[in-house]
């Protein structure tokens, strides 16, 4: 496939204005969360009304404050996505105590509320339920009701469309994307409304004390996302970058990207991760296709032939629409000037032919046997 171009604004996503309208087919992001005392440093320095807020014990000031600020980024993140794209916010709501009162900031459902005044439409979200290591699942006071709170364990993945479902006209389109597909056995595990963990997960890109200092999200998150809601050669938006992680999916799924971070001391620590990304990308596909090889012959000792079969692997596949099926391979990362790289990929590597002979040779044991 064409290389993609990844570029990088440090600068806040507020004004978008590198942009053109209509330019992005999809947002992929994680902001800071309103009322998560990590991020009041961030928040205050954009609007000093909100220490203040924080100071006199006026909770949901501060957090309406914080909100507007975002609400200007929705707003740009509205102008620049296409026609029929998808947004996805992953947030958190938050628990505080404010002169001696415990609440809930639902994050959330301000945010839902921000979007909808914008026109776009909200779209079954998911929930995601997050690991914990937690030995009690109450916030607050021991037994005696009413002194205990629920513990907050998930956060929220908000999908929102702007206008109507997106549309292919052309054969190129249709083509791309039907080579941009995914399994069977995989969407019936993505298009799940609850995750409980996040499926795939092999290594970690990210160094973890990196990952706990800009509370990223994991890898796999957005990583998936980008393969449910665009397809190759789409353009990514991550309007709050951190390190980087949007950015990485974008570039192991054969997508472009463009990224605001208001930092740029993360600079570094962004660029840092480039070397590594091509195998780790390269051991996605690897495991995905592992994978998939494992779930058909599981599915044929069980079920018998498959109907169909993929052009490019040579192996089975549930559904004529996953027959056009290719992962685009990371090859190499090069940098250019001013914050943009670019991502070249490759089809073609040694364990792919592997895949597709283990294939053949399973099911010439499985003639023997018979």
């Amino acid at each position: 496939m064409n290389p993609t171009t990844h570029q990088i604004h440090f600068n806040t996503a507020e004004d978008m204005s590198p942009l053109a309208d209509a330019s992005v087919q999809l947002v992929v992001t994680s902001p800071p969360y309103p009322m998560i005392e990590m991020w009041d440093g961030i928040f205050g320095e954009q609007d000093s009304e909100i220490e203040k807020s924080l100071e006199a014990g006026e909770g949901y000031r501060a957090f309406e404050a914080m909100h507007q600020i975002l609400d200007r980024v929705w707003s740009e993140c509205e102008r620049v996505l296409a026609p029929g794209g998808i947004a996805c916010i992953n947030i958190g709501d938050a628990t505080r105590t404010i002169d001696s009162k415990f609440e809930l900031y639902p994050n959330h459902s301000r945010i839902q509320t921000a979007l909808l005044k914008l026109g776009f439409s909200v779209l079954p979200g998911i929930l995601w339920r997050k690991p914990t290591n937690a030995p009690n699942k109450f916030m607050g006071s021991g037994m005696y009701p009413p002194g205990a709170y629920v513990t907050l364990e998930h956060e929220h993945i908000l999908v929102f469309r702007k206008g109507n479902k997106r549309v292919f006209n052309s054969e190129k389109e249709k083509e791309n994307r039907r080579q941009s597909a995914y399994f069977w056995e995989e969407r019936n595990s993505w298009f799940s409304d609850v995750w409980f963990k996040l499926l795939g997960t092999r290594q970690d890109l990210l160094n973890p004390k990196l990952r706990a200092r800009s509370a990223a999200y994991p890898f796999e998150l957005p990583y998936t996302l980008i393969q449910m809601f665009s397809v190759m050669g789409d353009t990514v938006l991550d309007p709050f970058l951190g390190l980087g992680t949007t950015q990485f999916a974008a570039m192991a799924t054969g997508r472009n990207s463009v990224g605001f971070e208001i930092d740029p001391k993360l600079k570094e620590s962004i660029e840092s991760s480039h070397a590594p990304l091509p195998d780790f990308a390269q051991s996605l596909v690897r495991g995905r296709l592992e994978e998939h090889t494992n779930f058909i012959k599981q599915r044929f000792e069980k079920k018998g032939a498959f109907k169909y079969s993929s052009r490019y692997y040579e192996f089975p596949v549930v559904t004529r629409q996953e027959i056009e099926i290719q992962f685009p391979v990371l090859e190499k990362i090069e940098g250019t000037s001013k914050e943009k790289f670019i991502a070249e990929y490759t089809h073609s590597l040694a364990w792919q032919t592997d895949l597709t002979q283990d294939w053949a040779s399973f099911m010439k044991e499985t003639e023997t046997t018979e």
